[in-house]
């Protein structure tokens, strides 16, 4: 592998959860750039935004993830927010592989229901936030080099998609 692959997608999609296991197929390293904010930070990203604000967590957001595209090819799992970012998706488009974990708004319900470490869910109905970032994000998420469909099945079918995406290109 000459380069990093970053999964890109809302919260819920699966990129951490597929991350690892994809990351364990192809023999490199996995980092979540969520972790490794938290990391540089000294607290959880709910903590951040609730101090700081979204604008503060974001410019965070995007540093850490030029420091981490400087490293060795890895898998690299970001933020829902991070692609939007129009310098981020610039340098993401670059010097890495960029791939879209896609998943329709019932599973994303599903998957975040029930977690209280997703900031911008705190501030009304799950369901009305998600739709509403899908509608903003997914045109943006859909510049990425590799689509795949996350379904309600085991994450390994995932990471099996993307390997084959991967090998078409």
């Amino acid at each position: 592998m000459d380069r990093t692959i970053v999964l890109v997608g809302l919260m819920g999609a699966g990129k951490s959860c597929v991350g690892r296991r994809l990351a364990a197929r192809l023999g490199v390293a996995f980092i979540d750039s969520d972790v490794e904010f938290e990391a540089a930070a000294g607290c959880s990203i709910s903590d951040y935004f609730a101090k700081h604000g979204e604008a503060a967590f974001r410019d965070g957001e995007r540093k850490v993830i030029a420091r981490l595209m400087e490293g060795e090819p890895c898998i690299l799992a970001t933020g829902g927010g991070a692609f939007v970012d129009p310098d981020t998706r610039a340098r993401i488009k670059q010097g890495a592989l960029s791939v879209w974990i896609r998943a329709d708004l019932d599973l994303l319900v599903k998957r975040t229901s029930g977690r209280d470490h997703r900031p911008l869910l705190k501030t009304g109905d799950p369901r009305e936030i998600l739709s509403r970032l899908m509608d903003a994000r997914y045109p943006i998420y859909a510049e990425a080099d590799i689509i795949v469909d996350s379904t309600d099945e085991p994450p390994e079918i995932t990471v099996a998609k993307i390997i084959q995406e991967l090998e078409k290109s």
